[in-house]
């Protein structure tokens, strides 16, 4: 009841007058956010209300977080369903993030024909649902660079299948990958190692700060390398000071973005949707944001 309560008198409140100048328009911007964000209030049942409460902050787009492998579902949803629910919220379906990681008898004989097998029915499942991009959002911080090489080798295989599929193969990553494995760092490693034709960074920006990097150093080292980024703080976006939010959407171009994803792991509010509010707000209202990135 209480999560109803919130959705609710939310809702209520958005559609209250903004007070704004009369002649002011409305601030406009391409906008995807992680529905992991919202998950404690979130079920398969009530996403698409939820979805229309986040549309109407400023929101255009979704990025999910909850595929079900074995019976081919997405929020409990057949994908075709899952799209029109969220179009009628408002929203357009841009990305996923999933994950089939390799067993250690995968990794030890470099035999990953099994995994392969699953990313075909997911490849199916998320193409049916109007997918632009697959993610695979971590694989654990390996032990050694022949493990990470086999693991490249996957990404470059996935990443195959899927633009063969008509969308684009991705990674995300957390703090973990800018320690080294063995004598290099992961991160570069991967960078350096895996097809640019094949597999896109959605570098995490909060994390590669946590994990002592630089996203902009990464934009200048690795030109068009990144073409979505994961906005997000340590907080409500852009309320810590830690992440240069600034230097980084104005390295874009270098960047080669084309797609942002706004994440909320962490809330500083009781009600959730206030920190999806003032998170929207932020980057709304930042004269150094474009309208979008993909033309």
């Amino acid at each position: 009841m209480r999560k109803l309560f919130i959705i609710t008198a939310f809702a209520a409140m958005m559609a209250m007058p903004a007070c704004a100048p009369k002649d002011a328009a409305p601030v406009k911007k391409d906008m995807c956010v992680q529905m992991y964000s919202a998950r404690s209030i979130i079920t398969n049942e009530n996403y698409a209300e939820v979805l229309k409460t986040i549309a109407a902050m400023g929101y255009t787009a979704v990025e999910t977080a909850n595929y079900d492998g074995e019976n081919g579902l997405i929020y409990g949803d057949t994908p075709e369903v899952f799209k029109q629910k969220v179009e009628d919220a408002g929203m357009k379906v841009v990305s996923a993030h999933v994950s089939r990681g390799l067993s250690r008898e995968e990794l030890d004989k470099g035999d990953f024909t099994e995994a392969l097998k699953w990313w075909d029915k997911c490849i199916e499942v998320h193409k049916a649902a109007g997918m632009k991009y697959l993610v695979t959002p971590w694989i654990g911080l390996q032990t050694s660079l022949k493990d990470l090489q086999v693991y490249c080798d996957y990404l470059n295989e996935v990443g195959r299948r899927v633009k063969a599929a008509g969308m684009q193969y991705g990674y995300h990553n957390h703090a973990y990958e800018f320690e080294k494995v063995e004598d290099k760092v992961m991160y570069d490693y991967m960078l350096e190692h895996t097809d640019p034709a094949l597999v896109f960074f959605q570098m995490d920006v909060y994390w590669a700060v946590i994990g002592k990097a630089s996203p902009v150093d990464y934009f200048e080292r690795y030109p068009g390398r990144f073409t979505m980024l994961h906005i997000k703080d340590e907080w409500e976006v852009g309320q810590s000071g830690m992440v240069g939010f600034d230097a980084i959407f104005r390295n874009a171009d270098k960047a080669g973005l084309k797609d942002f994803v706004v994440e909320i792991e962490r809330y500083k509010h009781d009600d959730i949707l206030v920190s999806f509010r003032e998170s929207a707000d932020y980057l709304l209202n930042a004269d150094f944001v474009k309208a979008s990135y993909s033309e």
